[in-house]
């Protein structure tokens, strides 16, 4: 079916050889050949950028102050912190991050240096969080749920992670191998009480790609309950739930994170666990009560101030609402349409649900900015947003990472949203996938699924050869 699509940027027409016009005044009228749509990933939120700033580029329905603001939040997300008290400042005593945008490069996921690297303490920065727990659910009382493995100089980290690797080999049915690689973590150098290997659970989390956060904040909760209600089908061993939290002190429907355990970006919260930066939602230091703050003081360093504004992170809100979503490619290639066949036919469709539907009034920011703009749009995310249980069979654990968030348990994940998902290595320079990095490629990432995606992986591994490859093409093609 032909689809008319009109955006204000000239440079569109050197992407695609299906354009059929570029107007006088300014207007390009693209006549692209998709199958219902689906390339169009955003509505007017789409973009056609196919270089490393795929994921970091401004929707157009931008303009006047909102462009301003935007520009501001994405300076906020980009800057890099220290650990001084002046303005701009505000790092520490630990963290994760000294940046949004150094875990989150270019809008996406920083090459995760437990990868390339195989622990902090070899390469310094991870570019991770580290969630510990006992393994009775609860949290250490000298650190909380996260690891800080970084600090200001003159302050010591929380500890240190090493990952070691042990990899299996596999065999498809027609005789091609494929490897899992299964990561072990170890955690060293702690600042209090060294806790015993038998009492801990460590799960790591790599960044997540800030690709279409503003059209899920955007999204019909109605619909997304609606999908839980119905996401039931017995014949594929599938069931999706949804997650609820209570943030702000109302109990509300979980989008956002691995686990849908957030009702919101997290900017606040990212500012305060993974940068150590205070503001209005988190006043306090993330290490409060802990002897890094008295390391802190001896550097100079005063607490006696928020380190970020409530406007200032609204503005990194706006960026991120804002940030468009990179269309579909190659959507005409005679592999790349095999490959949509096949990923029905293997049924990962039930859960990466192609089509969507934002809400009337769009979305609102965290300091009650209204982007009405976000509204009524139909979207293509390839996701429902709901837990699924993904199993603890393949080599003995599986994606159960025993951390429980809201309602999910160790073993449910919130279904990848999958638009943008073939730029990545363009983007960010690296294929490594799932929440920690374990697949390093797409089949990796497909043999992975377990549990409720047990069916779906079999489908793809029993395919022949050319079909799998057809599959791979496709999301590449995403």
């Amino acid at each position: 079916m032909n689809i008319q699509y009109i955006t204000k940027a000239v440079s569109f027409c050197l992407l695609f050889a299906s354009i059929t016009s570029c107007s006088e005044d300014g207007l390009d009228v693209l006549d692209i050949e998709v199958k219902d749509g689906y390339a169009l990933s955003a509505g007017t939120s789409t973009n056609f950028e196919v270089s490393s700033y795929a994921y970091d580029t401004d929707a157009e329905w931008l303009s006047g102050m909102y462009s301003i603001r935007f520009n501001l939040g994405d300076n906020l997300y980009d800057n890099v912190r220290t650990s001084s008290n002046s303005k701009g400042g505000g790092l520490g005593p630990v963290y994760a991050g000294y940046s949004c945008g150094s875990c989150h490069r270019n809008a996406g996921r920083t090459t995760p240096a437990l990868w390339s690297s195989e622990g902090s303490g070899n390469n310094g920065f991870t570019s991770a969080l580290i969630y510990i727990s006992r393994k009775n659910g609860t949290f250490f009382p000298n650190y909380g749920r996260v690891l800080h493995d970084q600090s200001i100089y003159g302050v010591r980290p929380e500890g240190k992670v090493k990952m070691d690797k042990k990899y299996q080999k596999f065999t498809f049915p027609d005789g091609e191998e494929y490897e899992l690689c299964l990561p072990v973590y170890t955690i060293t150098e702690w600042y209090a009480d060294s806790i015993a290997p038998e009492d801990l659970f460590c799960t790591v989390r790599i960044p997540l790609r800030h690709v279409g956060m503003g059209q899920m904040m955007a999204l019909n909760r109605q619909e997304i309950e609606q999908l839980a209600a119905r996401s039931n089908y017995p014949e594929w061993g599938i069931s999706g739930k949804a997650n609820y939290i209570t943030e702000r002190g109302i109990l509300q429907l979980g989008l956002s994170g691995n686990k849908a355990q957030h009702a919101d970006l997290t900017v606040e919260l990212g500012f305060s666990s993974d940068m150590g930066v205070t503001n209005s939602r988190y006043p306090e230091e993330i290490c409060e009560g802990q002897m890094q703050m008295q390391e802190g003081s001896m550097m100079g360093l005063a607490y006696d101030q928020l380190d970020v504004t409530t406007e200032e992170m609204e503005d990194v809100d706006l960026y991120l609402h804002a940030l468009s979503v990179p269309a579909r490619r190659n959507v005409n290639d005679p592999q790349v349409k095999r490959g949509e066949q096949m990923f029905y036919q293997a049924g990962c469709h039930l859960c990466h649900v192609t089509t969507l539907h934002t809400q009337p009034r769009g979305a609102t920011l965290l300091n009650g900015t209204e982007l009405p703009w976000l509204g009524n749009q139909t979207i293509h995310p390839y996701s429902d947003y709901l837990l699924h249980d993904m199993g603890s069979e393949i080599m003995g654990v599986g994606l159960n990472d025993n951390y429980v968030s809201g309602l999910a348990r160790g073993n449910e994940w919130r279904t990848t949203p999958l638009w943008g998902i073939g730029l990545q290595q363009i983007v960010n320079g690296h294929t490594y996938f799932l929440h920690d990095g374990r697949a390093r490629n797409f089949v990796e990432a497909i043999m992975w699924h377990g549990g409720e995606g047990y069916a779906s992986r079999q489908k793809f591994a029993n395919m022949p050869k050319e079909d799998r490859d057809a599959l791979i093409a496709f999301l590449w093609s995403l």
